[in-house]
């Protein structure tokens, strides 16, 4: 294997994605031959170097694994929990792959959520410069006012910046609540529901249905199934395709 920058290589390794791993050495807990590497534009040759995070040898995987997930509520998005709870990795049974979730759901979401060991992938999904897109269902209190839906798409101002233009429609709407389906193309955290508290509508209930060119499907709350390599390289031509 050719020289590769450390980020890249702890992403393929299956341990976190790209952007992660750029604050793993960041945080000093990575080491190459047994040196603590803080910087992030580190190149090495994991054949020639042993690579180390948080005392564990890093080990490329032979074979690429993704699998689509319906994350239950309840359920923390992360491989471990320091509080001891539940993560999406508990509800993946007999997969031997060291697994990484793409992005996140909040504890009380659900959803699409997809697991891999594959860098390239979750970084082609994740980085801002793809901006690819996020839908959700989402269940609020109150109902919107055209100006209210306007706003959401055009953006909507925050403390760590202006929300991109969203794609937001009405699905349903009852006498105290409403259903509301919107797209939008950056992963900031908490986004939808603080881009729905700023035009005066809590979220009850927040539900992802696709991500880029993955959606939820017929699965229901738990299941998940494994992506054959096929169907992702399709889909995500499918994706380069659309943007084009």
């Amino acid at each position: 294997m050719s020289v590769e920058r450390l980020h890249k290589i702890i992403a393929e390794a299956g341990v976190t994605s790209r952007r992660k791993a750029e604050l793993l050495i960041q945080e000093g807990r990575v080491k190459v031959n047994g040196r603590v590497v803080s910087e992030v534009g580190t190149s090495v040759d994991p054949e020639q170097c042993s690579v180390t995070v948080d005392g564990r040898q890093l080990r490329l995987p032979r074979n690429k694994t993704t699998i689509l997930l319906y994350k239950p509520t309840g359920y923390i998005t992360s491989v471990v929990d320091p509080l001891g709870r539940p993560t999406v990795l508990d509800l993946v049974k007999g997969v031997e792959a060291r697994l990484f979730p793409v992005g996140r759901l909040d504890y009380d979401a659900e959803g699409l959520l997809l697991l891999t060991n594959d860098g390239e992938f979750a970084n082609v999904l994740l980085h801002p410069r793809y901006q690819v897109a996020r839908t959700y269902l989402v269940k609020v209190k109150g109902q919107p006012s055209a100006e209210s839906i306007q706003r959401l798409r055009g953006g909507i101002p925050l403390p760590d910046g202006k929300t991109m233009p969203a794609r937001v429609s009405f699905v349903e709407a009852t006498r105290n609540n409403s259903w509301i389906r919107i797209t939008v193309s950056e992963g900031r955290n908490r986004l939808i529901k603080r881009m729905f508290e700023a035009v005066g509508h809590r979220v009850l209930k927040l539900k992802r249905i696709q991500f880029g060119p993955f959606t939820v499907g017929s699965l229901k709350p738990g299941e998940y199934r494994i992506l054959a390599p096929d169907e992702v390289k399709k889909r995500m031509a499918k994706k380069d395709r659309s943007r084009s």
